[in-house]
């Protein structure tokens, strides 16, 4: 993955909220708390990587894919096509 020091450092610290958001998750189960409560912590850390899923999507649109197209030649191009879309079938 191309990244930026300053992208590499924000999905870092976002990756790392999110295991603190899950680690909360899990200690609210060992104390029995209230189901609703649970449930809306797994949607918040469900929320929170699919923003990070968004990211790093855009990122390699921005520096893998671009660079495939700009510089492959065109089966290198169809592959990177082929993957992308089975990227996005896996989330649609």
């Amino acid at each position: 993955m191309q990244l930026s020091n300053d992208k590499r450092q924000d999905f870092r610290s976002r990756l790392s909220r999110i295991e603190g958001q899950v680690r909360g998750v899990q200690r609210m189960v060992e104390e029995d708390r209230y189901c609703g409560d649970i449930l809306d912590q797994i949607h918040s850390v469900q929320q929170a990587l699919k923003s990070v899923e968004r990211k790093i999507i855009r990122n390699h649109l921005e520096t893998c894919l671009t660079s495939t197209l700009q510089n492959g030649d065109e089966e290198a191009r169809q592959e990177s096509y082929d993957e992308f879309m089975d990227l996005l079938k896996k989330r649609i």
